[in-house]
């Protein structure tokens, strides 16, 4: 019963494999959710240009356009750039065909692999000494403005490799100032020196240095998400591995140079005093005359119309992206409504406090800023230039005084709060990273390798098929139902958990093939040495199962552990084969001790005077 259950989940959700995705290109508003008036403006893009399609829909919140092919989907995307503008994000994608009864039961297919879908892949490493560097001048920063705010006679401070050591006065107290240290930056494990009187060592601990490398990784990874998305790439993967690296794989990009730019790009963010809006900033931005103190800034997001909405910022920076130590959305206690907590480091809240205690009522303003490389060829040679883009992201009214906590009302939906949240943390690299790995790989290899792989699988497949049936009759019909449903379930359980299918993959499903044989190859075997010591063929048949079954968990437990070993710490085509493997490996043992002997005792249970077996 349980086999038979776990037969049909297997041939349900192997299913969607059959329906291959289709070309289409993915236009989503960069604030908002599309609606009818963004489908019109979509398809008089695409009739303008003579672009045929198969269909154009609100799927997501995004608007799908599905075409033809390749050539069709580059000319749409093309199109489609040119005429709604930068307020859009357009990527190339690929769209599921899957059925929706299908789709609604949680069936989806297999993601391909860059080697069978053909793109770009760099491995990324997090300078490691430069993220600990950033935070350790954080604290040499929040220590002396303590120490000067508290009164505190101190000499210096300074960085000292993974800690801040901080020169007392002659006259003042160490055990005073060690207590104040403990209590306001408990982060650190505080001593005093022992050879040098009034000196005080504050170091990070191990634990927070992990801590410290975890966050930064997670910070640029977001950070690259939300990079990359404006090279319109539709199902990009960026993942983190290992302590110190990143994984970018952009499939279907082919020219790397607008990915590099895009990954190599830096952002901070500032806070700002807004001095005008409305009329006067348009008068401002329409003569180009500025009022003394203040810059002109437009917002993030547009007017009805499509124009750009100017605002008058101060020239002073109230605090800076820098200063910025965490920011979540949430829900505000008292209206309800969505809003975003900043928390700032001391310094960064010293001036917030000044400012809010003197600007009530006013309204401040979240400008981000991006500087991005770009490579220009002057005389025969690459010059890397850059330029710089600065956005308001929100303006919000001070209803109150506040220092290093406080909260951006004013939002719109807690869609706009988390992704508010998430460009204030990731508006910047929390440490600078190294490409030590790019691989480029073309459509038409990716092509062939599917080809190849399938190839490979069908006629390692075929040939065991042949030799079990002419080797072992009857029992070789049992094998080859237990592994073609080995390779049911191996498909079914990848689509399932979201693994992604690459060349590897397929060779680690051709291995599974072998060691499915070894395992069906070992139960047959020891059935035809029951028979051969006199035992009846039903007992042989159950002798056979129960003394292979224990050396066939003894075979795989091995290749399991090195398949396990290969997920978990490699990367790329290693971890795909791992992850193929180990699943393989499962499948295989179910499907030749359980599956098999399930449809051996369903052919011959039922015979009480069976004299002999085909075998």
């Amino acid at each position: 019963m349980v086999a038979a259950i776990v037969i049909a989940l297997s041939a349900l959700y192997s299913l969607p494999n059959l329906y291959p995705k289709e070309p289409a290109v993915q236009v989503a508003l960069n604030r908002g959710t599309a609606d009818a008036g963004t489908v019109e403006r979509v398809r008089s893009a695409l009739t303008a240009a003579q672009v045929a399609t198969t269909d154009i829909a609100i799927e997501d919140d995004k608007v799908l356009v599905r075409v033809a092919d390749a050539e069709s989907q580059t000319k749409a995307k093309d199109a489609i750039d040119a005429a709604l503008g930068d307020e859009f994000t357009v990527a190339l994608s690929l769209a599921s065909t899957v059925p929706s009864w299908l789709d609604s039961l949680g069936g989806k297919p297999m993601s391909m692999g860059l080697d069978l879908q053909g793109g770009v892949h760099f491995l990324l490493q997090v300078d490691r000494e430069a993220a600990i560097e950033k935070r350790a001048n954080g604290f040499v920063e929040e220590i002396s403005a303590l120490l000067r705010s508290g009164g505190y006679s101190y000499q210096s401070v300074a960085r000292n490799g993974n800690g801040v050591v901080v020169q007392l006065g002659e006259n003042e107290s160490t055990d005073r100032v060690r207590a104040a240290l403990g209590r306001e930056v408990p982060e650190l494990v505080v001593e005093t020196s022992t050879a040098q009187p009034g000196r005080i060592v504050a170091t990070m601990p191990p634990a927070l240095i992990d801590q410290i490398m975890s966050d930064a990784i997670e910070q640029n990874r977001t950070t690259l998400d939300n990079r990359i998305n404006a090279l319109g790439v539709g199902e990009q993967v960026i993942q983190r591995q290992g302590e110190d690296r990143i994984v970018v794989q952009l499939p279907g990009v082919q020219d790397t140079t607008g990915a590099r730019r895009m990954i190599g790009a830096t952002a901070t963010l500032e806070y700002r005093h807004v001095v005008a809006e409305g009329v006067q900033a348009m008068e401002a931005a329409r003569t180009g005359v500025i009022p003394p103190g203040a810059r002109l800034y437009y917002m993030r997001q547009r007017a009805p119309d499509g124009s750009r909405i100017p605002i008058l910022l101060s020239s002073r920076v109230i605090v800076s992206g820098d200063q910025l130590v965490n920011a979540t959305s949430q829900y505000d206690g008292q209206s309800g409504t969505p809003s975003v907590a900043i928390e700032l480091n001391n310094a960064g809240g010293n001036r917030m406090l000044a400012h809010t205690r003197d600007h009530v009522g006013q309204q401040m303003a979240a400008v981000y800023i991006e500087t991005i490389p770009e490579v220009r060829v002057v005389n025969g040679e690459e010059v890397i230039t850059s330029r710089t883009e600065a956005e308001v992201i929100n303006a919000a009214r001070l209803i109150g005084v506040f220092g290093k906590n406080f909260q951006t009302t004013g939002l719109d939906s807690m869609t706009e709060a988390t992704e508010l949240a998430m460009l204030l943390k990731a508006g910047s690299l929390a440490a600078p990273m190294v490409i030590i790995e790019e691989r480029i790989i073309g459509p038409s290899l990716g092509a062939e390798n599917i080809e190849r792989g399938l190839t490979a699988v069908f006629w390692s497949f075929g040939f065991v098929l042949i030799f079990f049936l002419i080797y072992y009759k009857m029992f070789g019909i049992v094998t080859n139902l237990a592994l073609l449903l080995n390779l049911l379930m191996v498909i079914a359980v990848m689509s399932v958990i979201g693994a992604t299918l690459t060349l590897p993959g397929l060779a680690g499903i051709a291995l599974t093939v072998g060691m499915s044989v070894d395992a069906n190859v070992l139960i047959n075997e020891r059935i035809r040495e029951e028979l051969r010591n006199g035992m009846t063929p039903l007992t042989s048949i159950v002798n056979g199962y129960d003394k292979a079954s224990g050396t066939i968990a003894d075979a795989n437990v091995t290749a399991l552990l090195a398949g396990l070993a290969m997920a978990v710490f490699g990367s790329g085509p290693i971890r795909g084969f791992g992850v193929t493997l180990i699943i393989g490996i499962l499948t295989s043992m179910y499907t030749a001790v359980s599956v098999s002997r399930g449809i051996a005792t369903l052919i011959y249970g039922r015979r009480r005077k069976l004299t002999g077996l085909a075998i």
